[in-house]
């Protein structure tokens, strides 16, 4: 019997242990507002499974999802760098 084997090298990293690299620090860092708008707009959701919203939490909400766009458009209308150096 022939075992199968792939005849590539892996895609992901086979250390489990490896550090992120400096681009992607650099990247998470880069969207981190988005992350903490949308946890937050997470957290807001999360209060209102278990009772019925009232004035105050419709306003966390709007407030939240409002926070959440605003950081996706910065983040999409943030310049990005010249690929390969040259401009």
């Amino acid at each position: 019997m022939k075992s199968i084997v792939a005849r590539q090298m892996l895609v992901t990293a086979t250390d489990p242990d490896r550090e992120p690299t400096a681009a992607e620090l650099d990247a998470i860092d880069t969207e981190m507002p988005l992350i903490a708008a949308e946890v937050e707009l997470l957290d807001a959701r999360i209060t209102l499974l278990d009772r019925t919203p009232t004035l105050l939490d419709e306003r966390r909400i709007r407030r939240a999802r409002r926070r959440v766009l605003a950081a996706r458009r910065a983040l999409a209308n943030r310049p990005t760098g010249a690929v390969g150096g040259a401009a």
